[in-house]
């Protein structure tokens, strides 16, 4: 069983920083994806960063490229990602998302909790 619980979530002023961790346990695909979303009230889940494997490929939207980093600690079964420049409309309840794949190309999907983000002006 796939779990997955995210960390790292707080207020901060604008211009600042956070850095947000997804702990993932009972995944160990060679084959994988993993994710970040976020969701602010009233508004849609939306993509902000991923992390691919094998490649170790990294994709971002327009409104966090260049202020986001996503990245994984394989040591410890981490993924992280750096906020840095954040903006009020940066707030949202920040989501992790793992996607592990078989060799038959099925996968096994899991979310996190999520971990709320503020972004005081």
């Amino acid at each position: 069983q796939v779990q997955v619980v995210e960390s790292g979530g707080g207020l901060v002023q604008s211009g600042g920083s956070l850095t947000l961790s997804c702990a993932v346990s009972g995944f160990t695909f060679s084959r994988y994806a993993m994710s970040w979303y976020r969701q602010a009230p009233g508004k849609e889940r939306t993509l902000v960063a991923t992390f691919t494997s094998p490649g170790g490929m990294t994709n971002y939207p327009d409104s966090v490229k260049g202020r986001f980093t996503i990245s994984r600690d394989n040591a410890k079964n981490t993924v992280i990602l750096q906020m840095n420049s954040l903006r009020p409309e940066d707030t949202a309840v920040y989501y992790c998302y793992a996607v592990g794949y078989y060799t038959d190309n099925t996968s096994i999907r899991s979310w996190g909790q999520g971990t709320q983000v503020t972004v005081s002006s």
